[in-house]
């Protein structure tokens, strides 16, 4: 009687790791709005901080947010196509291992898998199906943990990460500029807690942590952030 075949472990994609990858990405955009947030109400108050005149205020809010969104679409796209940069002079190296020496690698594989817990000889028949699938597509998501079909795209990073620190930036940027001048420091204030208010529960909720620690961390980074601004702002302000 023969066993009936069996179905190697991460032969269809992961779904796990699709999920996680979405989450990772949904947690940079809130990360990106909070940066958004933060530095252009930093900008924002220490300006209107120096009482300069309603047109000053304007240029300095859209100064600040064009140049932060900018600044961080091109940091992550560095970032992501240095990344995605490694990972394939990786799967090249891996490539060249699989075609000098495929026995050696099956052993590989084999231990790879049989370090999870499965028996040697069913770890064996798992990684003999896994290389005759794709082998390095089996080596690149056991041995070094990526999925050769799912490299990040920098482009989809540095646009993602402008548009959210764009967002975010618009917050404290309209705040400002439609509220009352002599109330504007304080509505902007409100609005910029409120906001980091809802943006660290999201990013506690997606990594797993406490909403109320994650909630006073940055909103006290934002509160301390202002402050210190607009006291900078007020003192230049006085000695122009």
């Amino acid at each position: 009687m023969t066993n009936p075949p069996v179905d190697p472990p991460f032969a269809e994609p992961n779904r796990g790791g699709e999920i996680a990858s979405r989450l990772n990405w949904l947690r940079a955009g809130v990360m990106g709005a909070n940066d958004g947030i933060v530095s252009t109400a930093g900008m924002v108050v220490g300006v209107a901080g120096a009482a300069v005149s309603d047109h000053a205020l304007f240029a300095a809010g859209i100064a600040a947010v064009i140049a932060g969104a900018l600044s961080m679409a091109v940091g992550e796209y560095v970032s992501v196509s240095s990344q995605r940069d490694s990972q394939r002079a990786e799967l090249a190296i891996e490539s060249r291992q699989i075609a000098k020496d495929p026995e050696y690698e099956l052993k590989q594989l084999t231990q790879l898998i049989e370090a999870q817990g499965i028996d040697r000889a069913l770890a064996h028949q798992v990684a003999v199906q896994l290389t005759e699938r794709d082998a390095l597509r089996a080596h690149a998501r056991l041995e070094l943990g990526f999925d050769p079909d799912e490299l990040n795209n920098p482009w989809q990073a540095g646009i993602a990460s402008m548009m959210a620190f764009l967002i975010g930036g618009l917050i404290p940027l309209a705040a400002i500029l439609l509220s009352p001048r002599v109330i504007a420091v304080p509505v902007t204030a409100i609005a910029v807690v409120l906001a980091l208010v809802v943006t660290g529960s999201v990013s506690a909720h997606l990594g797993g942590a406490p909403k109320l620690r994650a909630v006073v961390r940055i909103t006290g980074g934002g509160i301390v952030a202002m402050a210190v601004t607009y006291a900078i702002g007020s003192l230049v302000g006085a000695r122009l």
